[in-house]
């Protein structure tokens, strides 16, 4: 055990984890298998002890990475629309995409910071911005505000949970990520549920209703 944390301890000293970190915020963006969450709140669990990597960087990077992502997420969205390849036409991800579609029709500012902690539901909004031509400087701007909340909320969990486990970083590590992946999980609940009992709206002509549920 204490060489699996000396290991956590030395990964964490490098100044390439901070590259990884920007890298999986990037991926993630457009490509939910990335656990981001996972690698910031794990690295904050260690850092909340050791120091290592500094919590100011470790919030940066993500941050950036976070941005990058979902603009370029835009991006492909407004290039190849929603049903370009296999994974975005499954059913799950269509319903996602109708959601997303109709939500920013509606409440798009807040759909596009709150989509941000959701990994499935982050992907939908931003590909759907960028097929229904959302503005695109609006956008810039809501994704700069969401990618900052969304980096300091992971690495609070995982500084939060991570001060509690001085002597085993590993345990530090897992519990935060757990205590992440719940908060996620609940939240996509949550948002879940209001979307149930919100009304269905009337189809509407035009490019915007078109696009969505391509």
């Amino acid at each position: 055990m204490q060489a699996i944390n000396d290991f956590i301890l030395a990964a964490a000293s490098q100044p390439w984890v901070l590259i990884l970190v920007f890298a999986c915020c990037v991926i993630d963006g457009f490509f939910p298998p990335v656990p981001s969450e996972s690698v910031v709140v794990g690295l904050a669990a260690v850092a909340a002890t050791a120091d290592v990597p500094a919590p100011a960087m470790l919030l940066m990077s993500a941050a950036a990475g976070a941005f990058v992502g979902d603009n370029t997420a835009y991006l492909i969205g407004r290039s190849t629309g929603t049903r370009r390849w296999a994974w975005m036409r499954g059913p799950r991800m269509q319903a996602a995409f109708h959601w997303a579609g109709r939500e920013l029709r509606k409440r798009p500012a807040s759909l596009i910071l709150v989509a941000r902690f959701v990994p499935i539901g982050r992907v939908a909004v931003n590909l759907t911005a960028g097929a229904t031509r959302y503005p695109r400087r609006t956008f810039v701007g809501l994704t700069v505000l969401s990618a900052v909340l969304w980096a300091s909320y992971s690495v609070a969990i995982g500084l939060f949970f991570g001060q509690w486990f001085e002597d085993n970083h590993l345990l530090g590590v897992i519990v935060a990520v757990v205590c992440a992946v719940l908060l996620g999980i609940g939240i996509d609940m949550a948002i879940s549920r209001l979307r149930g009992k919100l009304p269905a709206p009337a189809e509407e002509p035009g490019p915007a209703s078109g696009h969505a549920p391509e």
